[in-house]
């Protein structure tokens, strides 16, 4: 219910419409201040000037068609001058101010004041003006203070009528409504937080190149290069960046090259708004290596040995952009997005930089300011190193940061690098090829996460340009609009609301209720959180624990219910919303969760094996079945709307074994036991909870001897959170049996006392309790559970398990987290006390992280604390247990990098009680531009996505004490405490949190 009420500032109510990126001017009722787009089936003329920008004049037919396609209205589009005539309907009219003379006039003739966004990047404003023209009564009038900023206000309007950003891209179908509204106030936005907010092609084999081939191409391709992505088809992308209020396009890059390739791309990018550009590791606007290569193939690209001809190459890249709105990529890397020979020193790309700025002049005349020329220095991998090393580049270059391609920005600007006149920015990655392994199959990223990171930015100033590698772009729908409508608008969203984005956003895209789109905002949450704690392509079947806290087991079921919740959405939308709902959720949902069972599954199936169970069999049937399922979803997918996705989900992701994509999926080793032989130990297996191995019989995980091993335990107390202990009572063959369970202790509770086994029902789950606590003595109490199997022709098999059941108490009047089976967990934002220091204190960023959330100091801020004196978390906790006086804490943190350049490495402080607090530096230092030894490799921080920051603490009695965690450095992401008393077992999350009293 909170939740609904905190939407209700966001979504559409009655008869308003939804604004995702701002506030709401469009409604669906008449009222005295609102103006008439569409009523009655009468459609305001819509007035734009023959002297307007052409790509205005486009987009203002785009937004005619909208207006159309919601209403079913004709609507009148009239290329106009003062003295038109529109007719008896009030018309809206079109204009950027200072190129449109129908807008001018307006301004001039009624004094409207446009001093809010006159001279301001992409501003707009509308309103309905009384008399704007002569013969003109009242008109709704909507003014962009330059191109973008009226083509935006095309679009948001649009948008609020009914009509997705992603209508094409993502088949979302527009939602009807007979009668339009706008308020008489209209709507306006300033200048956007980011100037340039783009999006980077990348990575585009084989899903996009081989969909675009089939769509745009029929497979012939460009001349030289074959590229599939001619201008058809990026002004499709042309239109859909600038509805998501984008401005900035890195084209793909691997076999393309945009220019080239099809000469007019580069004037329609223009012509429709669009900024071009060249990626991080093209200088100058020229696709490299792809367009050096083909018009100079006999040539090294060595800056030594042929920097006339690689000038003359650029020169003509500047000479071909000149007359077109760009941005220039300085610098030089190596072909194939590596680095330049080891022989690359600052002085050679000092020179290199030199002589780019020399060709600026050349082209754009010698006199002429070049600072004005919108330049970048992509400060990626080894580049990073450069700079840190010394090298510069000239005040007015935008610097651009770069995450380190796994969503963690390696660096901000510091405070000395804020007043530089170029800014700087952030290149970010949703898709990556490369260690420790390829991602670019399915959405991995958090909005919880990409928020965190992002709004850093944002508040250390990296705001001039935002690129977004979003490799096919097709699996990423969400989080691109997010990351360019936050970029747009950042005031938008704050820790309290971000998760609502993705409410708003499938109330729009399928046209749900309020309940129905927070259920789809929980699915999204969930989708992403599972596929964010180890991307699918790193998943093995041992990632989840088999054995311990039901790991496994609880992952699979969490992935079952995802399953349902979306099945339950797609089933009740209208048809023509589910297209548009399996892609963009439904299929990622079906589809990851289909990975992440086949990989528990060949987990257990192994795992079975070993223990000699009959089970093993099913397990490898049903994984294979996953196995073939998964091509099953990828054929429904490009089969959607007669195929219009084909090709789009090819990527593989199933079966890697080293960073790059397997040529081919290839299912999970599983095995099998042959199911017509008896296992020697008999008829019956017995496997407790919390091992791998098997009674009766020899196992190595039975004992430290793996032979003659006594009878197996389990162990509970009255403050674990996992409340019963089980026993799974499982076929070693063939022969049918049943079985008995009884206990020698009448305060032990058993699900069930028999059962029956065959190799159609293989095996059954016994939960082991405790009934009544009260019933037991304080301390230890231990009793038998005796398993009884009788299967015909065979003597009877009997196997005792032991449970060890500790009854503890704590203190009186004691109230916090409490220990339970050895072990205190705690979720970082469950704080028993929060406490600030200096307006600062730490805050939880809702559905953060691999298992609740996250909490980070807020607000950001430059400064750094001494241990003991910044802003600290308090968590109150008892413990019945120490390892000969020792307790171990491990705080789990983000994989985060510096915020604050490398003098300030990320640290906090953790104290146990009044001991000497310890402060960690929990990401090692590394060479300049380059990453930790222990940020990558496939259990490494990336992979794990997180970071262990261990302590030992000595001299510990049971009993209560109070851990605190200290701020020491900014930007630190805290997610889970997990404090081991004796009996913390292997898993990939962590135990459960523990009880409260």
């Amino acid at each position: 219910m909170v939740r609904l009420l905190l939407l209700a500032g966001l979504y559409a109510l009655l008869n308003e419409a939804l604004a995702i990126g701002q506030e709401t001017c469009v409604a669906f009722k008449a009222s005295n201040s609102r103006f008439p787009v569409v009523t009655k089936n009468q459609a305001a003329p819509v007035l734009v000037s023959p002297d307007d920008w052409p790509g205005v004049q486009r987009a203002a037919s785009d937004f005619v068609t909208d207006i159309q396609q919601v209403t079913g209205a004709k609507v009148s589009l009239i290329n106009a001058t003062t003295t038109t005539n529109p007719g008896k309907q009030a018309p809206i009219i079109v204009g950027t101010l200072g190129k449109s003379s129908l807008i001018d006039a307006i301004v001039n003739s009624t004094g409207l004041d446009v001093s809010n966004i006159q001279g301001r990047w992409e501003a707009f404003l509308s309103r309905e003006v009384q008399n704007p023209l002569p013969g003109i009564s009242s008109a709704y009038v909507i003014i962009g203070a330059d191109k973008r900023g009226t083509i935006y206000a095309l679009y948001e309007h649009s948008e609020q009528f009914g009509v997705s950003p992603w209508y094409w891209w993502a088949d979302v179908p527009t939602t009807r409504h007979s009668e339009l509204f706008v308020d008489s106030i209209g709507c306006s936005h300033g200048s956007p937080t980011v100037k340039y907010r783009g999006i980077f092609l990348n990575d585009e084999q084989p899903a996009l190149q081989n969909w675009a081939a089939e769509k745009f191409t029929n497979g012939t391709g460009a001349p030289n290069t074959g590229s599939p992505f001619n201008s058809q088809f990026y002004t499709k992308m042309f239109e859909l960046i600038l509805r998501l209020k984008g401005n900035y396009l890195w084209p793909a890059i691997w076999s393309s090259a945009f220019a080239f390739d099809d000469p007019q791309s580069q004037f329609l990018a223009d012509m429709y708004g669009i900024v071009m550009a060249s990626s991080h590791q093209e200088p100058m606007m020229r696709s490299t290596p792809v367009e050096f290569s083909i018009e100079y193939p006999n040539v090294a690209w060595d800056y030594v040995a042929n920097n006339d001809t690689i000038k003359k190459y650029w020169l003509e890249g500047v000479q071909r952009a000149k007359n077109f709105e760009s941005v220039y990529t300085m610098g030089m890397r190596g072909f194939g997005d590596l680095p330049l020979s080891e022989e690359t020193n600052i002085d050679l790309l000092h020179q290199v930089i030199q002589d780019q700025t020399d060709i600026l002049h050349q082209v754009f005349g010698q006199d002429f300011d070049v600072s004005t020329i919108p330049q970048i220095w992509a400060l990626y991998k080894e580049v990073e190193g450069y700079y840190e090393d010394g090298l510069q580049v000239p005040d007015y270059v935008t610097l651009l940061w770069s995450d380190d391609n796994w969503g963690n920005i390696r660096r901000y600007p510091v405070e000395s690098e804020r007043n530089r006149t170029g800014g700087a920015g952030v290149y970010y990655h949703l898709d990556y090829v490369g260690d420790p392994r390829d991602y670019k199959w399915i959405a991995t990223s958090q909005i919880e996460k990409i928020y965190e990171q992002m709004s850093i930015a944002i508040e250390r100033e990296a705001t001039r340009l935002w690129i977004i590698n979003v490799g096919d772009m097709k699996p990423y729908e969400r989080e691109i609009e997010f990351l360019l409508g936050y970029g747009w608008n950042a005031t938008r969203w704050s820790p309290e609301n971000v998760n609502d984005f993705v409410s708003a956003w499938a109330q729009r895209e399928f046209d749900v209720d309020e309940k129905t789109a927070v259920q789809v905002s929980d699915i999204v949450a969930n989708l992403t959180r599972f596929n964010a704690r180890r991307k699918p392509e790193l998943l093995t079947a041992t990632t989840y624990s088999l054995t311990d806290y039901r790991e496994a087991e609880n992952i699979f079921a969490a992935w079952e219910d995802l399953e349902k919740s979306s099945t339950t959405v797609y089933n009740s939308l209208d048809e023509d919303f589910k297209p548009s709902f399996y892609q963009l959720v439904h299929y990622p949902v079906l589809a990851s969760s289909n990975l992440g069972k086949l990989y528990i599954l060949a987990g257990q199936n192994n795992l079975r094996a070993s223990q000699a169970r009959l089970s093993t069999n099913v397990l490898a049937d049903t994984a294979v079945e996953l196995f073939e399922h998964d091509f099953d979803l990828e054929t429904d997918y490009h089969q959607l709307l007669d195929g219009k996705w084909d090709h789009m989900m090819q990527q593989t992701r199933i079966g890697y074994y080293y960073w790059q994509q397997p040529m081919a999926d290839s299912m999970p080793p599983v095995t099998r036991v042959q199911a017509k032989k008896q296992a020697l130990a008999g008829a019956m297996r017995i496997v407790p909870e919390g091992t791998q191995g098997a009674w009766p019989g020899d196992n190595p995980h039975q004992c430290a001897d793996g032979f003659n091993c006594p009878p197996p335990s389990v162990s509970l107390d009255n403050f674990s959170p996992i409340s019963n202990r089980y026993v799974d009572v499982g076929a070693g063959g063939p022969a049918p049996f049943t079985f008995t369970a009884s206990s020698n202790a009448t305060w032990v509770k058993l699900s069930t006392t028999k059962g029956s086994i065959s190799s159609k029902a293989p095996e059954q789950r016994v939960y082991i309790s405790v009934a009544d606590w009260s019933q037991l003595q304080d301390g230890m109490n231990t009793a038998q559970i005796r398993f009884t199997a009788k299967a015909s022709g065979q003597p009877d098999l009997s196997v005792s398990v032991f449970l060890n059941a500790l009854k503890n108490n704590v203190a009186s009047g004691f109230k916090g987290f409490v220990e339970g089976t050895g072990v205190v967990s705690i979720e970082a934002a469950h704080a028993t006390r929060n406490n600030a220091r200096d307006d600062v204190a730490w805050k939880e960023l809702p559905g953060y992280g691999r298992t609740l959330s996250g909490v980070t100091p807020w607000p950001r801020t430059d400064q750094v604390f001494e241990v003991g004196s910044g802003p600290s978390l308090e968590y109150d906790f008892y413990n019945f247990n120490t390892k000969g006086g020792n307790l171990t804490t491990t705080v789990f943190v983000s994989p985060s990098l510096n915020a604050l350049g490398n003098d300030h490495p990320l640290r906090i402080g953790v104290q146990l009680d009044s001991q000497d607090a310890q402060t960690t530096q929990f990401i090692p230092d590394a060479e300049p531009g380059q990453l930790p030894s222990a940020w990558n490799g496939i259990d490494g921080f990336v992979a794990n996505s997180i970071v262990s920051v261990a302590g030992l603490w000595t001299n510990v009695e049971p009993g209560a004490h109070t851990l605190k965690i200290w701020m020491v450095e900014p930007t630190v992401v805290v997610q889970k405490i997990v404090i081991d008393a004796g009996g913390l077992r292997s898993s990939y999350l962590g135990p459960p949190e523990s009880l409260q009293v």
